[in-house]
């Protein structure tokens, strides 16, 4: 009996170890599976991620408070032209950096709380730069964190934009996108016009300013803990193997040029980019037609943040039924058309519809440049993919601000948004002409 027992055991084992290894097939179908049983919840936690991180850095990124603050502690457009360059400059290399660390990586959301925690440390180096500092150290202080802040968030783009795809079909990012962006926004403009009115004009804490990125920062870090609590990731079925970051860089071409579509995409991105030569600007610009108190800044920050929130529900559901070059379009053309009526009008009212529609445009920009990198190519590729486009806009944004204060303090105001629109045009004529929809031209 026990030699048959033995017997047993062993036709068993020799069983288990002659079943077939699963398909890659069904794999997918399994990862597939994955996705979708985890839905809901990794649903919610992008949802509020997005929604208190997003409102956190609106108030950082948008073109109002911080150049506001750095042309009032340094007098100097260019000043404002080199921070708003440094911050660029951080995520020029990151972005490749952090495609090599997980681009074979089972799980990414472990590098996902370090990059982003340590982005959000550098909104906490801005107030108590703020509060405890003051003349030519504050200047450089605030520089310095301007740099790291673009280096981690540099990284943090390519892991977060990994994480979304991994997590959320398809079908399902333009409205997730839509809903989060939208209701943050709504939360940054009513927190950017308190904040202009109540903080910065009453001094809150000693410096109205310093307490404005302190709450930034509270938000973004709160998002990051939800998602670190709600996200469940799933393991992808295949992945490519570790790569040196030299030998990455020297695939780029290949990368690059196997799909042109995604060539042609990325040259918009970069001419797109470079017409950020203005954006630090806009605000300065406004200074020398109206008077720019703590109440109009905050105004003016309302309507560029409230436009965010408007004009993602349709972003978010015109991408998700038409695909978002149609997005792309659109933006790129509300874009033009406000900065050409804040050249041309200097009347209250067309300055409040100016940063309206620019931040309407800013933000179908994002939305549609961030969901279409994921559509070329393979998923295998796509960390890659990220990071390169990461990189080429760094190249640009950090090149374009610079030029911009050096060109506002030789040249004027003028030279610098007529260079913006007519990058814009040239990104509008690519599109038009060369780039084509990656949904359908994948399906046909």
């Amino acid at each position: 009996m026990e030699a048959q027992i033995k017997k047993d055991d062993a036709d068993i084992s020799a069983s288990d170890t002659d079943a077939p290894e699963p398909s890659l097939a069904e794999k997918e179908a399994a990862y597939e599976r994955f996705v979708w049983d985890n839905l809901k919840r990794n649903y919610i936690g992008n949802y509020l991620h997005g929604m208190l991180g997003m409102t956190g850095f609106r108030l950082v990124n948008a073109p109002t408070f911080l150049p506001a603050y750095l042309h009032m502690i340094s007098g100097s457009n260019t000043i404002v032209g080199l921070g708003l360059a440094l911050q660029q400059v951080g995520s020029i290399v990151s972005p490749v950096v952090g495609a090599t660390q997980i681009e074979h990586r089972t799980k990414v959301m472990p590098a996902a709380i370090w990059m982003g925690g340590l982005a959000r440390v550098q909104i906490v180096g801005m107030a108590l730069a703020g509060w405890f500092m003051s003349g030519q150290p504050l200047v450089w202080a605030m520089l310095l964190f301007m740099f790291l802040f673009g280096l981690f968030m540099g990284a943090q783009r390519v892991v977060f934009g990994l994480l979304m795809a991994k997590v959320i079909p398809l079908s399902r990012r333009g409205r997730l996108q839509a809903w989060r962006n939208a209701t943050g926004g709504l939360i940054a403009a009513v927190l950017a016009w308190a904040a202009g009115k109540y903080l910065i004009a009453g001094n809150v804490l000693g410096n109205g300013y310093a307490t404005t990125f302190a709450l930034a920062a509270f938000l973004t870090s709160a998002g990051l803990w939800t998602l670190q609590f709600l996200l469940r990731e799933p393991e992808p079925p295949n992945l490519p193997e570790p790569s040196r970051l030299r030998d990455r860089l020297k695939d780029f071409p290949r990368l690059i040029m196997s799909d042109k579509g995604y060539a042609w995409f990325l040259v918009v991105q970069m001419v797109t980019t470079a017409s950020r030569i203005a954006t630090p600007f806009y605000i300065i610009y406004v200074s020398s037609a109206m008077s720019l108190d703590g109440k109009t800044l905050g105004l003016l920050s309302l309507a560029y943040l409230g436009a965010d929130t408007l004009s993602n529900l349709l972003w978010g559901y015109l991408g998700d039924k038409t695909g978002f070059r149609l997005v792309l379009i659109f933006s790129l053309g509300a874009w033009f058309a406000a900065t050409l009526l804040l050249l041309l009008n200097h009347h209250p009212w067309a300055i409040f519809l100016s940063f309206f529609g620019l931040g309407a445009a800013q933000s179908g920009y994002m939305m549609a440049a961030q969901t279409m990198i994921l559509e070329f190519g393979s998923r295998a590729e796509m960390p890659m993919r990220i990071a390169i486009s990461s990189t080429a806009e760094g190249i640009m944004a950090s090149l374009g601000p610079l030029a911009g204060g050096l060109v506002a303090d030789h040249l004027g105001f003028t030279t610098v948004f007529g260079a913006s629109l007519g990058f814009l045009m040239i990104g509008l004529i690519v599109l038009l002409t060369v780039v084509k929809e990656p949904r359908t031209a994948k399906m046909a």
